[in-house]
């Protein structure tokens, strides 16, 4: 599968990411001159290369090339009769005016398939309106159900509007290859960072739907469940779901609390959701006690689910993580040798894996548009001079 990634910030870089990282060649085309934005994102910033982009961008290549120009145009059409899938993250309309749209591209390869990548979606009232991942998150409920109890509205500590509608557009994009491939014919993929965001919250949205109470925000309290959440310890915190039967039984006696098994507060899990305060104080007053390695290997030992809550700059350090190979390093021509984060997927016979670092600005501009296109030197340095690559 051969992909041009005209996208920039995280939500269409993630998807080709992934794309690439599965396998696909992910030429990746950035404006002329100055590149992807987040190129400059920082800090951190290695060597002068932004953490970011290195993270983002690993397993493409990079071509510099003027969409606004007239042989940029034409550039990128001879591409797209050469690719199999297109994605892009511009307002819907942008490149339809540029002369790059979809249609411009299915009229060069009926097989195309266009990943369109917007905030809000190809259609309805909304469409023109630019969109990031804090709206989705704000318009999709998310916000609203995200910290604690009284508290302000709260982003999640992550991207996930952003990161979501890439693996969905990654997703459709392969399955829309596969089609293609059976059928003969392309099309177009049209995803929203708002309808992507509104699908992560199928649980949520399940209580409105169907005429249950609205959602708010419970900290790391689990909204069906109990217990099932995150406990403060003599030094951090643990995370303990024991919400099932056997696991709670195990953690009463775990924490020398059987009596709580004999609680009508505590009786199934309905009561223990309904009471979910009271019971997390009970076991508190014992988990705050021993610190938070002491509750790991118990819980272990005791075959109640648990882990630590970690910060970010401990996660690589847990041998289970180090083992998954989860932190990959790879060499960069400016940055050096460092790591970036690897891939989730274990494939038995093709495995998902980092080839290489991210590319430097342009720095295939000879291998796609000499050795792919059939294009000369001189050409490449006219264009050059004239502001085409």
């Amino acid at each position: 599968m051969r992909v041009l990634d005209v996208t920039e910030n995280l939500a269409g870089p993630y998807c080709a990411m992934v794309l690439a990282d599965l396998g696909a060649e992910v030429i990746k085309v950035e404006r002329a001159g100055e590149g992807d934005h987040v190129r400059h994102l920082g800090p951190p910033f290695v060597n002068g290369e932004s953490a970011a982009f290195l993270a983002l961008h690993r397993n493409k290549q990079s071509i510099t090339l003027n969409l606004k120009h007239p042989r940029g145009r034409d550039l990128f059409l001879e591409l797209v009769r050469h690719a199999d899938v297109v994605v892009e993250n511009f307002r819907p309309g942008a490149l339809d005016r540029l002369g790059i749209g979809y249609e411009a591209a299915r009229e060069v390869n009926r097989k195309i398939v266009y990943g369109s990548i917007s905030g809000f979606g190809q259609t309805g009232p909304y469409r023109e309106r630019g969109g990031y991942d804090t709206i989705a998150q704000a318009m999709s409920g998310i916000m609203s159900a995200t910290g604690h109890p009284d508290s302000p509205p709260a982003k999640c500590g992550v991207p996930i509007g952003d990161i979501g509608t890439g693996i969905f557009t990654a997703l459709g994009l392969v399955s829309a290859y596969v089609y293609a491939q059976r059928t003969g014919r392309g099309q177009r993929l049209d995803a929203s960072l708002l309808e992507c965001a509104i699908a992560f919250s199928i649980w949520e949205n399940s209580w409105v739907l169907s005429g249950g109470d609205v959602p708010g925000p419970l900290g790391s309290v689990h909204r069906r469940n109990a217990p099932h959440q995150a406990f403060r310890t003599a030094d951090g915190f643990v995370a303990i779901c024991a919400d099932q039967p056997h696991f709670f039984q195990r953690l009463c006696a775990l924490i020398g609390r059987p009596e709580l098994l004999d609680d009508s507060r505590y009786r199934d899990n309905a009561a223990r959701v309904a009471n979910k305060e009271a019971l997390a104080a009970d076991i508190e007053s014992v988990i705050g006690t021993q610190p938070t390695q002491y509750w790991v290997d118990e819980l272990v030992k005791a075959e109640i689910p648990g882990g630590p809550v970690y910060r970010y700059d401990q996660v690589f350090d847990d041998p289970q993580v180090a083992h998954r190979e989860m932190a990959v390093e790879v060499d960069h021509p400016v940055a050096g040798r460092g790591r970036v984060t690897g891939s989730p997927l274990k494939f038995s016979e093709t495995p998902a894996r980092v080839r290489s670092a991210a590319p430097t600005l342009g720095q295939h501009n000879h291998d796609v548009f000499r050795d792919l296109l059939g294009y000369s030197e001189s050409e490449l340095a006219r264009w050059r001079d004239a502001g085409v690559i």
